[in-house]
């Protein structure tokens, strides 16, 4: 026997019409895509996609660039400048 469950979920409706505007383009329905994205989260044991912020970065990747920014602006962890030489030397010894 298959036992099934109903999930009910709200969600502003300009989300909602452009999501089915993107599954109809693929030509699934609202029911299948939830479908599939559950179980790819059991397959995965995590969410399938990665979760980013509206630079396009994840939240650590954005953290980082914000601290290696200010560590420039106030002179930690920068080098100084050199001649093409030197610098070709330096990246040998990474």
């Amino acid at each position: 026997m298959n036992n099934m469950d109903t999930i009910q979920i709200r969600i502003d409706t300009k989300t909602k019409q452009s999501a089915q505007h993107v599954l109809d383009e693929l030509g699934l329905d609202m029911t299948s895509a939830i479908r599939v994205y559950l179980k790819q989260i059991v397959l995965q044991t995590s969410l399938p996609l990665r979760l980013l912020t509206s630079n396009g970065l994840t939240p650590n990747e954005e953290q980082a660039i914000l601290a290696a920014s200010t560590e420039a602006k106030t002179g930690m962890n920068v080098t100084k400048p050199m001649s093409v030489k030197a610098a070709l030397k330096y990246l040998d010894t990474l």
